[in-house]
């Protein structure tokens, strides 16, 4: 075949090559995936999305078929070595030399035929059929291929036409000839052909009960029906193995459930099985355990994450209500990978069940709580100290002590704003102390947590940092918020400091900086006593202008 430059203009090589490399991430999908699993969905949205900047240019696309290659307009468009994973090998071995794919193959054919492939590859070596039979059964119209007959003389070809694409005679003509070239059939066989087998010698009400009775059988519960059966064997059998056998039958039956995403079976195995420990009677502890071992096998973290990334990539076909009742019956060992999973979800409602679902954890699992936030390398610790304020877990305190000496800053803040949250005496304790973290944003939210709440026990470092050294070098966000802590925890007894920083000194002593001068004006106001109004009225006309505003600022707090 010689190259065409009006193709490989209207469409490049690459095109049709990205075109083949999701016809093998397709081929894939089809065979790890049912077909009601979304990436098996997504597989199918995919292809068509590739064929149409194909189609766009061509109504047809021939490919040629070697041992390790697809060759289009004699350029390779595909390659792969590894024959146990080459589309081309696969198609090669069992003869196919070229493949015509049609406009609209990919609408209902082309999955189709991916999935014969993945089924010939798998087929038994003395099996009766190969590909070139089972696409001869689907009678495509929209795919053409070309096989050659390994047993003719000299390698001859077989044609391989499918439907009206390119084929040469139609499946009825086919048939015609097949009932030309067929032997006689022998005295009192019956053709089925020749029977009349429409239902209309039956009355509208009979075809009506068929209807409705073939309708009620596909939507029968089939799995549901057998797990009740195993249920009932359980709690009524108590002799011999059988409650063994049921048990290891759950067991493997169980993951396969969750990852076919069968959520209603899923929820039945879980609520039954704790129902039968408390109805089936003289089960032995190490059958109370396996029943337990479902809830327990879920609430792990490898497990759990391959479920709630499941649910979120699903998110576009809507949140199952079966899979609530599954994720309901967590136990506390699933709180971390739940935590450490929620920032990362996309579904809006399955970030809210989950919400919900590590609320309930939380607040009756106390002590899981404490146990993660000792963990200073889990992922789920922010999480878990935010949602301590969120649900006002007090219990939790004295874990924060750990957390409190965690390396990142960012996890010491959020602790402090969470203790501040708390407001109990611990968590006062805890914030004193964090008073003088070696991060400016901690100390500044630990001094305003102290403030806000007028906690006494952190006057003394909180009046050290005032009367000290140390306030000079500080910036005005942080010095401002040491004053107006000390001025909500200090009261009336800090009006003598105060005012000594905001008023006039002697001739002989130095005056302070007009923004520390500042700040004592703005802690007057927070004392909002007749002293404290009359100290800011008398620096009312300071000639700092800063000190000024300060002292305005402050008389107005102080009036409201």
């Amino acid at each position: 075949m010689t190259t065409d430059p009006t193709s490989t203009q209207l469409l490049p090589a690459s095109q049709v090559s990205e075109l083949i490399q999701i016809m093998a991430k397709a081929l894939r999908a089809f065979q790890m995936y049912l077909p009601n699993n979304p990436i098996y969905q997504r597989a199918i949205q995919n292809l068509r999305a590739a064929f149409r900047p194909i189609w766009a240019a061509t109504d047809e696309l021939v490919l040629n078929v070697s041992e390790t290659e697809l060759i289009w307009e004699d350029q390779v468009v595909y390659r792969q070595i590894n024959k146990s994973d080459s589309i081309a090998w696969t198609l090669f071995k069992d003869g196919m030399r070229a493949l015509t794919l049609y406009k609209g193959a990919e609408e209902l054919e082309l999955h189709r035929f991916l999935e014969t492939i993945n089924k010939a590859r798998f087929l038994a070596a003395d099996a009766g059929d190969d590909l070139l039979t089972l696409l001869w059964a689907l009678e495509f119209e929209c795919i053409k291929y070309r096989f050659i007959d390994f047993f003719a003389e000299g390698g001859g070809e077989l044609p391989g036409p499918s439907g009206t694409a390119g084929g040469t005679a139609t499946a009825e003509e086919r048939k015609a000839l097949v009932a030309e070239e067929a032997p006689p059939r022998p005295k009192g066989v019956v053709d089925l052909d020749e029977v009349d087998s429409t239902l209309y010698f039956l009355d509208e009400q009979e075809i009506t009960y068929l209807a409705g009775e073939l309708e009620g059988e596909y939507k029968r519960d089939v799995r549901g029906i057998a797990l009740n059966v195993l249920f009932d064997l359980m709690e009524t059998q108590p002799e011999g193995g059988v409650r063994d056998e049921v048990l290891g039958v759950l067991e493997q039956l169980f993951p396969n459930l969750l990852t076919s995403r069968d959520f209603r079976s899923a929820a039945a195995v879980l609520r039954e099985s704790k129902l039968l420990k408390d109805r089936a009677a003289n089960l032995r502890l190490e059958q109370i355990q396996r029943l337990d071992g479902f809830v327990v096998r879920l609430s792990e973290g490898a497990i759990l994450g391959q479920l709630l990334q499941s649910l979120d990539e699903a998110s576009g076909l809507g949140l199952d209500p079966h899979a609530g009742e599954v994720l309901r019956e967590l136990r506390s060992t699933s709180l971390e990978p739940l935590v450490s999973w929620l920032p990362n979800l996309s579904s809006d409602p399955l970030r809210k069940l989950l919400e919900g679902v590590v609320d309930k954890l939380a607040s009756s699992n106390t002590a899981e709580v404490q146990r993660l936030l000792r963990i200073p390398d889990s992922e789920a610790l922010p999480g878990i100290v935010a949602m301590c304020g969120r649900l006002q877990l007090h219990h939790a305190v004295p874990a924060f002590t750990e957390v409190m000496a965690h390396s990142d800053p960012a996890v010491r803040l959020a602790a402090v704003q969470t203790l501040g949250v708390l407001g109990t005496p611990g968590a006062m304790t805890l914030l004193e102390h964090a008073i003088e973290d070696a991060d400016r944003q901690i100390r500044i939210a630990a001094v305003r947590a102290v403030g806000t709440r007028g906690y006494k026990g952190a006057l003394r470092r909180v009046e050290g940092v005032v009367l000290g050294k140390t306030v000079k070098d500080m910036d005005l966000t942080e010095k401002m918020a040491f004053f107006e802590a000390y001025g909500s925890i200090a009261g009336a007894n800090g009006l003598k400091v105060l005012s000594a920083i905001l008023l006039q000194r002697g001739l002989l002593k130095m005056k302070e900086p007009p923004e520390t001068r500042a700040c004592a004006a703005v802690a007057l106001g927070r004392i909002k006593t007749a002293e404290a109004r009359e100290l800011l009225q008398r620096a009312a006309d300071d000639k700092e202008l800063v000190v000024r505003n300060a002292v305005n600022r402050a008389l107005r707090g102080a009036t409201a």
